[in-house]
């Protein structure tokens, strides 16, 4: 019975991690590096349970915003962090 139990509490696990890892596509509209915030036009978020709209986030790191400007195409994943809409991965597609 333990193994049942931890076979699918491992399963509900990783389901959940992947969700939180999928990529969502966005553009970037608006970049504040002086809060380091990111204005993006993006697509469904799932783990979010969020549409796709245009919004702003902060980022977990500020180096994330370098090399980023107005119109680039991004992947990126984002989180509640400290109860705030955080992009916590970003890089630009190709």
């Amino acid at each position: 019975m333990r193994k049942i139990i931890l076979a699918t509490a491992l399963s509900m696990f990783s389901t959940i991690a992947l969700a939180q890892l999928a990529d969502v596509d966005g553009q970037v509209t608006k970049v504040d590096t002086a809060q380091n915030k990111v204005t993006l036009k993006h697509g469904p978020i799932k783990n979010l349970d969020m549409d796709g709209m245009t919004m702003v986030f902060s980022v977990a790191e500020p180096a994330m915003l370098k090399g980023i400007k107005i119109g680039d195409k991004v992947k990126f994943e984002a989180d509640r962090v400290n109860g705030r809409l955080t992009v916590t991965k970003m890089r630009k597609a190709k």
